[in-house]
Order: C-alpha cells, then sequence, then structure tokens
C-alpha cells in the first residue's frame, strides 16, 4: 500500500476520469476502473468491502425504483403519439402568428417534459413531428432547429424527471419536494424560451413566417375539440402523478406506479396499446434502467474512494477560499458543473460530483433544496454544450436526411437558449422563492 496526500488523490482521481473521457471510453468503466485502482494501491484488499457495501446500499434505496418505472410511463407514452395530436392541435391556434410552430413545439415540449421525462424521447418525438413542420413553411433550419432542442430538453428538470429522482438520495433530499421545487423554474425557461421566439421574429420574421390562412381555415368547433382532446388526457397523468405527490397522498416512488399505469391506460385509449407494444416498452425500459444503474454504482465506488481518502476536503477548502465571499464560492461550483456537462454525462456529474458540493452548500450557507436545484438546472445546459450535447445528437440522428440539418445549424439554434438558461438561474438567484414556494405548500399527511 501507497501512503498519498489527499491533494494527489485529487489530481490522480479526476485526472484518470480525464483522460479516460477524452481517449474515448465509456464513462462508467472509466469512474469503476480508477476507483478501484486508487482503492487498490492505497488501502489494498479490503477496498473490495466498502464496493459491496455501497453497491448493496444503493441498490436497497427505495426511491431508486422510481427510474424504472418512470423510464416506462415515458416510453410508453411515446408510443401512443400524444406529440403529433398535441401539434396538430396548436399550430391551428398558433400558426397564424410568427414564430408560431416554434411556440407550440415549445409549449408541447413544455407539457411532455411533465409526461415523459426522457431526454431522448422527447427530442425524438419534436424532431419527427414538429422539424418537418417548420422547416416545410420556410422556417430557418438553425431557429426551427433551437426551439426542438430547448424545448426537448425540459424534461431533464420539469417532474417527473429522473434526473430529480437520483438527485435526491445523493444529496438527501426529498425527491418529493424536488419536484415541486422544479415546476416553477422549468415554467420559468419555458416561458423566457417562448418570449425569446417571439422577440426574435418581431425583428427577424423572414426565419419564421405564419401559416397561410387557407391552411389554418379549420371550424372553430373543430379546433377547440382537437385542441381539448390532446390536452386534457395528458393533464389527467401528470395530476394523477403529481397531484398526488402534492397532497401527499403517495411518494414518488408509488406515484410513478400511478404513472406507469395512467400511461398504459392512455396508450388504451388512442389505440396504440399491443402485446408488442408492451414487450418492447418493458425492453427498453430494462436497457435504460439497467444503464442508469451501472454507472450509479460505478460512481458510488468512487465516491466512496474518493471521499475516504479526503479528496471532499481538498475540494471544499478549494471551493471555500476562492476570493468574493460565498458566492464567488457558488459561481465556481457553477462554473465546474458547466464545464464538466460539455464532456460528462449528467448521470456521471450527479453521482461524481454531487456527494461532493453538497457540504460545500451547506457550508457556504445555502438552503440545501435552493443550492440543488441550481445545480439541475445548470445541468440543463449539459444537453445543449458539445462536445458532448445530448439534444443535438438526437435530433441530428433522428432528423429525416432529406430536410438537410446539419450539425452546425443545430449548434447555432441553441446558443441562444444555453444564455436563456444562464437568465434562469441568475432569476432563481434574485428571487429564490421560485424554487422554495411551492415545496413549503405541499400538504403532509
Amino acid at each position: 500500500m501507497i501512503a498519498l496526500s489527499p491533494e494527489t488523490i485529487t489530481i490522480i482521481m479526476f485526472g484518470g476520469i480525464l483522460v479516460g473521457v477524452l481517449t474515448g471510453y465509456p464513462l462508467a468503466p472509466v469512474v469503476a476502473g480508477v476507483a478501484l485502482l486508487v482503492g487498490y494501491v492505497t488501502w489494498g484488499g479490503p477496498v473490495t468491502e466498502l464496493f459491496y457495501t455501497r453497491m448493496w446500499e444503493l441498490i436497497r434505496s427505495y426511491v431508486i425504483l422510481a427510474v424504472p418505472l418512470f423510464v416506462f410511463m415515458g416510453l410508453m407514452l411515446e408510443r401512443s403519439r400524444i406529440a403529433e395530436r398535441m401539434y396538430d392541435a396548436l399550430y391551428l391556434w398558433l400558426g397564424g402568428f410568427r414564430g408560431g410552430l416554434a411556440i407550440s413545439t415549445v409549449l408541447i415540449g413544455t407539457i411532455l417534459a411533465a409526461c415523459v421525462g426522457i431526454i431522448g424521447a422527447s427530442v425524438t418525438m419534436l424532431t419527427l413531428v414538429a422539424l418537418p413542420a417548420m422547416l416545410r413553411r420556410g422556417y430557418s433550419k438553425s431557429f426551427a432547429s433551437g426551439s426542438v432542442c430547448a424545448g426537448g430538453t425540459l424534461g431533464i428538470l420539469i417532474p417527473p424527471s429522473i434526473m430529480l429522482v437520483i438527485y435526491g438520495p445523493m444529496a438527501v433530499l426529498s425527491v418529493g419536494k424536488l419536484f415541486m421545487a422544479a415546476i416553477v423554474p422549468g415554467l420559468v425557461l419555458s416561458g423566457l424560451y417562448c418570449i425569446y421566439i417571439a422577440l426574435r421574429c418581431l425583428f427577424q420574421p423572414k426565419i419564421a413566417p405564419a401559416v397561410s390562412v387557407e391552411e389554418r381555415s379549420v371550424p372553430f368547433v373543430k379546433k377547440t375539440t382537437m385542441l381539448v382532446t390532446s390536452l386534457v388526457p395528458p393533464a389527467l397523468l401528470i395530476l394523477a402523478v403529481l397531484g398526488t405527490i402534492f397532497l401527499g397522498i403517495a411518494p414518488p416512488t408509488e406515484a410513478a406506479g400511478i404513472g406507469a399505469f395512467a400511461a398504459i391506460l392512455l396508450s388504451i385509449g388512442y389505440r396504440r396499446f399491443s402485446w408488442q407494444a408492451l414487450k418492447e416498452t418493458s425492453l427498453d425500459t430494462l436497457r435504460v434502467g439497467s444503464m442508469v444503474l451501472f454507472i450509479a454504482v460505478c460512481g458510488y465506488m468512487f465516491t466512496g474512494v474518493f471521499l475516504g481518502l479526503g479528496g471532499g476536503k481538498v475540494v471544499e477548502s478549494f471551493i471555500l477560499a476562492t476570493p468574493g465571499g460565498r458566492w464567488a464560492s457558488f459561481a465556481v461550483v457553477m462554473l465546474i458543473c458547466f464545464i464538466l456537462g460539455m464532456f460528462i454525462d449528467w448521470i456521471g456529474i450527479i453521482f461524481i460530483m454531487v456527494p461532493i458540493i453538497t457540504p460545500i452548500g451547506a457550508a457556504l450557507g445555502f438552503d440545501p433544496l435552493w443550492f440543488g436545484m441550481m445545480i439541475c438546472i445548470n445541468l440543463q445546459m449539459s444537453f445543449m454544450t458539445p462536445p458532448f450535447a445530448y439534444a443535438i445528437f438526437y435530433l441530428r440522428g433522428a432528423a429525416p436526411p432529406a430536410l438537410g440539418v446539419t450539425t452546425a445549424d443545430i449548434i447555432r439554434g441553441v446558443i441562444p437558449y444555453v444564455a436563456l438558461i444562464i437568465i434562469g438561474l441568475g432569476l432563481c438567484i434574485v428571487f429564490p422563492k421560485l424554487i422554495l414556494w411551492l415545496p413549503h405548500q405541499m400538504i403532509k399527511f
């Protein structure tokens, strides 16, 4: 066994992750490999007992069970084609405005976020439904792509977000309170996106022309019926999940079960259910859930070794020593998470960084719920910041080749929305009640 200082441990372990990720290896085995190597060199054989204990602790976490249930719910809803129904209704109401289709895309993304909660499913659905419709009507490729990515990524923040389900146990926070805390910031971001679209179309009308009157000439009663029948079922699903949590009827795991069952009923109601669809959804749920759990176990191994060898104290001392007081230290934490989001999967960031930075937030005197939600809002940018930008690659892969959308088009389109997320973070700093008000209204029995 070799005695290493905490500072050396910090450099070796984070340096090892950086080298491993940049050389193209998957994050999970890199994280686990670094933890195993450093742990064995410093502690010897007993490190395996630490790994076993932490893995068993994670697997027994009851709240983690909500992850596959919410994944199942989202995948089942994806097969029900609710995005197509909502888009067909909203474009009749908003298509007459410049940028109306892009605003419809963001609004549908907001609704899907509260139903699906899976970024890949949301972005893919919007890409297949909304992107061709906008480009056929003369929208700028970058402008249309940006609205799809921005609307589709709201699912990582607006509950039932899988990220919040995972974040809660890592930061020892109530997942139910995280759900309630995320609703208003998510709606604020959605509102900022819509305002940006409207203002830009006001000054650059050629990038998003209005839909012709002939195309929108549908009787008022029919338009209203389409809108109601497309929005009411998702609204009932949202109420079934979030309403039971807010009213104190059920915790997140049981609410996830209710949501999964309601998604099946909704799929049956839309006549999209079949045993084959159930089988495929279950297998996809198994794949996604296994991936999340595998990364979680590897991340738990890493933080167990890193914190056990004193690396957490090194990071905490470095950040707390930042000149400028607690807000400067907070800015450093935000910057670190932003940079990591450009290179590492958000799941890895949560399992690696949250156990390290949560004590820092407490030491700085910030409300734990507010601090945690600021991290989650920050991580939403990771889906739109290259080189590791999930939303960009989802859109690029799902977009029909005939549309001619390039990666450069998508990157140009998402940049303004990254700036809007930063503005949203600023609003939550100035008005912390945006995060804290709703959780304090939760009913407890």
